[in-house]
């Protein structure tokens, strides 16, 4: 099953900046050959449910070896049986509205 998962994982324990751990995480989406879209509060992950959660359980292993004592992270998950639709998709579905919306003003 595919999967598009919202995540922001934050790691205690390590001070307040935390650029180098979120990097770490970027990395593990991309050797698990994810879609992936960092955003200010977060990233945006989609590919098989399996894969997704197995790079979630990577980022975890990760940051913890490179000092996190702690780590929070919080999770929303979308599915979809009905057809294939990708966050591009999604985007690009508003951006048109957005744009029919401007022609109308």
């Amino acid at each position: 099953m595919s999967v598009m998962v919202d995540i922001c994982l934050v790691p205690l324990g390590v001070g307040v900046s935390l650029g180098e751990y979120i990097a770490a995480c970027q990395k593990v989406f991309e050797e698990a050959g994810l879609s992936y879209e960092l955003h200010a509060y977060g990233t945006n992950v989609e590919g098989e449910w399996d894969q997704v959660m197995a790079a979630v359980k990577r980022c975890h292993e990760v940051v913890h070896a490179m000092g996190a004592p702690r780590i929070t992270t919080s999770m929303r998950l979308g599915t979809r049986t009905d057809r294939t639709q990708t966050m591009q998709d999604k985007v690009e579905s508003v951006t048109r509205r957005l744009a029919v919306g401007d022609e109308a003003d």
